[in-house]
C-alpha cells in the first residue's frame, strides 16, 4: 500500500456561542479549519483535521496548515502510510519543526491504518480503556455572572468539569473563580485557566486569594520560569499546557515538579504519533493529562476520542467534544456528547466518514 494523493479542504466552523473569549482580550467568531485526506493506490482514504485557536495563541495558524500540507506532500507520495514512525521521520526531515502542519497527514494516516487492519484507532493506540470519556466544558471570558450561569446551565447538560478563561484582570478573575466554584458540587472539578495571561505578581494575588477553594491553576503565566515559581508559592492542583511542547519539556517539568496534570494537543504536538509517545511517558510518570487539540470539528473530536480512549482512565483527567461547540458537521460518525461523556468509535480507523456536501471543494492536492 501507498501513498498516491494528499489533499486538504478549507472548512469555517462558526461557534454556537457566537464567540470564544480568552486572556489578553482574544477571541474567535469562526475557526478557520484544514481537512487533510490521505488517499492510497488501494482506494483506501483517511482523513485528519487541523484547527488552530487563531494566530495568536500558539505557534500555528490556519494558512500555515495548507502551507505545510503543500510543503511535505511532495515528499511522502510513495510512503507506505502504515508506517507510521517512518512517515513521520521523513516529514521531520522535509520540514524542519511546524508540528502542527504534520498533525492532519500523521493522523490521517493512521485513520488509514485502522481501516486496513479493521481495528478502531483507539485499540491500535493500545487499547479501549472504559465505557467513555469524561469531558471538560471551555467558559468564554466574561463577567461572573455571565461566566457563572453559563456553568449551571452546562451542568444542567451533564458536565462536571469546567475550564474558566481567566488571565484577565486579577481582581475580576477572583470574583470568577469564587462565583463559579460556589455553585458547583463538591465532586465537580473547575480549572482556571490563563492561557499564559496574568504576570507572575498576578498570578500569585490570584492563587493567595483563592487559596481556600478547589481549584485547578492552569498555564498562569507565559514563560515556564514564572508558572514554576507560581506553582512552588501555591498548594492547588497545577495545569502546564503551553510551556509543554514536546518530550524534552515534559522531563523538565516532571523533574522539577512543575505540575499535576498536564494538556496534550494533538496539533502542538505534531499529530496521533507524536502525543501517543508523550502520552504513554506520562503514564509511565504517573502524571495525569487533558488530553485534546487546539480546536476542530468533527474529525478532530474523533482523533481526541481515541487518544482519550486509549489512555488508562486513572491518568485521563478529561477532555473535550470541539464539535458540540460549532454550528457545522463535517464527518459522520464522529463522537457525540452524552450527559458530559464521549466515545470512540467501535468502527476501524477513526470511524468517522467525511461529509463531502459540508467539506466543499479541494484548496490544494498533490499526486
Amino acid at each position: 500500500m501507498r501513498i498516491a494523493r494528499i489533499f486538504a479542504h478549507r472548512v469555517e466552523l462558526p461557534l454556537r456561542e457566537g464567540s470564544y473569549k480568552w486572556s489578553g482580550g482574544k477571541s474567535v467568531t469562526v475557526f478557520d479549519s484544514t481537512i487533510v485526506g490521505v488517499e492510497t493506490d488501494t482506494g483506501l482514504v483517511g482523513y485528519g483535521e487541523v484547527c488552530p485557536l487563531g494566530p495568536f495563541y500558539l505557534p500555528a495558524y490556519a494558512e500555515g496548515v495548507r502551507a505545510g500540507v503543500r510543503e511535505l506532500a511532495p515528499h511522502l507520495i510513495g510512503l507506505d502510510p502504515r508506517e507510521l514512525l517512518k512517515l513521520n521521520h521523513r516529514m521531520d526531515a522535509a520540514l524542519k519543526g511546524h508540528p502542527y502542519a504534520k498533525s492532519g497527514i500523521d493522523i490521517a494516516c493512521w485513520d488509514i491504518l485502522g481501516q486496513a487492519t479493521g481495528l478502531p484507532v483507539c485499540v491500535l493506540m493500545g487499547g479501549r480503556f472504559g465505557e467513555s470519556i469524561r469531558l471538560y466544558r471551555a467558559i468564554s471570558q466574561e463577567s461572573p455572572e455571565q461566566m457563572a450561569s453559563k456553568v449551571a446551565g452546562y451542568r444542567a447538560e451533564g458536565y462536571t468539569r469546567f475550564q474558566l478563561k481567566v488571565g484577565g484582570d486579577p481582581d475580576q478573575d477572583i470574583e470568577r473563580i469564587r462565583k463559579v466554584r460556589e455553585i458547583l458540587q463538591p465532586t465537580d472539578r473547575l480549572v482556571a485557566d490563563a492561557n499564559t495571561g496574568w504576570t507572575q505578581h498576578e498570578a500569585m494575588r490570584v492563587v493567595r486569594a483563592v487559596r481556600d477553594l478547589d481549584v485547578y491553576i492552569e498555564q498562569p503565566c507565559l514563560t515556564y520560569e514564572e508558572c514554576l515559581s507560581v506553582r512552588r508559592h501555591t498548594d492547588h492542583p497545577f495545569v502546564l499546557d503551553e510551556n509543554v511542547d514536546g518530550i524534552d519539556m515534559l522531563l523538565r517539568a516532571k523533574a522539577d515538579l512543575a505540575m499535576d496534570v498536564v494538556n496534550l494537543k494533538i496539533s502542538k504536538l505534531g499529530g496521533l504519533t507524536r502525543t501517543k509517545q508523550v502520552r504513554d511517558l506520562c503514564v509511565s510518570m504517573g502524571i495525569a493529562m487533558t488530553l485534546e487539540d487546539s480546536w476542530g470539528g468533527d474529525i478532530t473530536t474523533a482523533a481526541i476520542a481515541h487518544l482519550a480512549h486509549s489512555t488508562p482512565e486513572e491518568f485521563r483527567f478529561t477532555s473535550t467534544d470541539f464539535n458540540s461547540y460549532v454550528t457545522v458537521s463535517t464527518a459522520d460518525g464522529a463522537p457525540q456528547r452524552r450527559n458530559g461523556y464521549m466515545q470512540a468509535s467501535t468502527a476501524p480507523g477513526l470511524g468517522i466518514s467525511a461529509r463531502l456536501d459540508a467539506i466543499g471543494p479541494r484548496v490544494l492536492e498533490i499526486v
